[in-house]
């Protein structure tokens, strides 16, 4: 997970945020146009630049839809949500987990048996 203060540079290049997230370049333009919170910068040769708010932005995105699973209108929804954390649904996919083995547990050991 990125936080804002590992972000150091003013502005990143498309390449630098698609590296960040390991996702095409043509993803980043493509979530750029749904989500309209993303406004990055241009500069003279028309190339984007990214703040380190636009970048925690791509963060709650690429988290709901790459690692929920959430469709992109889905994505939306969540982000016009204002209590919206990626730290909290993190935790809740980490319980999800944890309760999906020690169900397998279960059913193991009763195998076992």
């Amino acid at each position: 997970m990125i936080r804002e203060n590992e972000l150091t540079k003013l502005y990143y290049s498309i390449g630098e945020v698609a590296e960040m997230f390991d996702v095409n370049t043509s993803l980043i333009r493509f979530w750029e146009k749904e989500f309209k919170t993303i406004k990055p910068k241009k500069n003279n040769n028309g190339n984007r630049k990214f703040t380190p708010s636009d970048i925690l932005e791509f963060q709650k995105i690429h988290h709901l839809v790459k690692v929920k699973g959430f469709t992109l209108d889905g994505a939306k929804k969540a982000l016009k949500d204002k209590s919206f954390k990626v730290e909290e649904t993190q935790e809740s996919t980490k319980k999800e987990i944890i309760e999906r083995l020690e169900r397998i547990k279960e059913r193991l050991l009763s195998l076992k048996d």
